[in-house]
């Protein structure tokens, strides 16, 4: 627990990294969810967080119920299209108690990883068959309830999917995600109202196989100032698709529907060209990459410091949580630029820590600073481990790993101690059980 002085509960960090880089013995005074004041050079009070205290890492894109697949798909042959339909198959088995289950121990899982704010890219709507729950939002619902027990912040994400490809309907397994048409699913999105300070929500297109040129504009009107993701240019067969049926890129597309802005986050853009990053550019979007994901799928290496380096805000996602822990994606987002373009430190700490920590990317601008009236986040990093000691501070990230989080603060309330999570009881043994049975008999 921390240390109170009145109302302000005061924590010393040994070092912390804030927004104009490393610090040492830094004093940072909370008061509620909110960072009153910080102080550098000073004398240890209060909580004393041994370590590099950062201000925790965004998962900018998650599908929670991927996690069931974790070491279940990754051995042998196969491709994206093959994950697929294992992937239909745990969603098959879900409902929204078991969703509940499911996603607290996978959030639970984030936390410890030093993830506080996660963006979950939400389509598994409805039961079976595409039949509404009676509450048509139970699977919204038990997403958010899961953040909220779990303690980390969440970006309800409702995503727009109604088609199984272009001029498709649906498969059988695909009519969980739909509504039938966008204006039925304008009406349920929009009906969810999230009762926790921890939750808020955005909108999303799942892709342009999956959501048509007309319905992609409702989207974008719906968004209303909130964040908008989309995925993007994930396989060239989408690229190849979307040029036989409408002549033109996915990027394009999103353009002419009105779908790309500065809320607008493109999720993966690994296929890319010129044209498209001009594009998002000029639209001063985002690019979320999924680096654990994108290899473990075998998609490709996206063209990250092209986009960066033309104007497009980077962000990071764990997509299909192949791994959780956001030092992989942080490292993977460098290591992939530098086996594509042999050339090393294709990014600098500053910029791969920006990207990390890009909160707003997911609705939460006040997230992912150590600094006066920023959201009271903190995740201390442990610099005495097997893998970090003797590492410079600043280099720990590129060689700590999820074990090595310590502590972790969010919203002024502490989740983590020593590497132990206070809200969800041995989280493992929870995803042991759901993951157990939703596995096909």
């Amino acid at each position: 627990m921390s240390a109170r002085s009145g109302s302000v509960s005061v924590y010393w960090a040994e070092f912390a990294w804030l927004p104009d880089g490393l610090a040492e013995r830094v004093r940072i005074d909370v008061a509620g969810s909110t960072i009153r004041s910080v102080t550098r050079a000073t004398e240890p009070s209060g909580t004393v967080l041994r370590g590099l205290t950062i201000p925790g890492f965004a998962n900018a894109h998650s599908h929670a119920f991927h996690r069931a697949l974790r070491g279940r798909t990754h051995h042998g042959r196969g491709s994206f299209w093959t994950w697929r339909e294992r992937m239909y198959a745990v969603a098959d088995r879900l409902d929204p108690d078991s969703y509940y289950r499911l996603a607290r121990a996978v959030y639970a899982e984030m936390v410890l990883a030093g993830y506080t704010t996660v963006g979950e890219f939400h389509y598994l709507h409805h039961a079976p068959g595409g039949v509404p729950y009676d509450d048509p939002n139970a699977m919204s619902a038990a997403l958010a309830a899961a953040a909220q027990d779990a303690g980390i912040r969440l970006t309800l994400l409702d995503t727009c999917y109604l088609t199984g490809g272009f001029g498709r309907k649906p498969d059988e397994h695909q009519r969980r995600f739909s509504d039938g048409d966008a204006a039925a699913w304008a009406e349920r999105a929009a009906a969810f109202k999230p009762e926790s300070e921890l939750v808020r929500t955005g909108v999303a297109a799942h892709s342009v196989r999956a959501v048509p040129p007309e319905a992609l504009a409702v989207v974008a009107e719906q968004a209303d100032g909130r964040p908008v993701h989309v995925h993007l240019s994930e396989q060239p067969a989408e690229n190849s698709d979307c040029l036989a049926a409408h002549g033109r890129t996915p990027t394009a597309l999103l353009a002419e529907a009105g779908l790309l802005g500065p809320d607008t986050v493109a999720v993966h853009a690994t296929h890319v060209d010129a044209a498209d990053i001009g594009l998002l550019a000029g639209a001063r979007a985002r690019a979320c990459f999924c680096p654990t994901t994108e290899r473990d799928l075998g998609d490709g290496i996206g063209p990250a410091r092209e986009l960066l380096d033309a104007g497009v805000r980077l962000c990071l996602g764990g997509d299909s949580h192949a791994v959780i822990d956001g030092f992989e994606e942080w490292r993977a987002l460098e290591l992939n630029e530098r086996l594509a373009s042999r050339t090393r430190g294709r990014f600098d700490v500053a910029q791969l820590f920006t990207a990390a920590t890009d909160h707003a990317s997911i609705g939460w601008p006040e997230v992912g600073r150590i600094e006066a009236g920023a959201a009271a986040d903190l995740v201390t990093v442990d610099l005495d481990s097997i893998r970090t000691v003797g590492a410079e501070p600043a280099a720990a990230l590129f060689v700590a790993t999820a074990s090595d989080i310590r502590e972790v603060l969010i919203a002024g309330r502490q989740v983590v101690s020593d590497g132990r999570h206070l809200l969800v009881a041995e989280p493992e043994l929870v995803l042991r059980e759901e993951i157990r049975s939703l596995s096909p008999p």
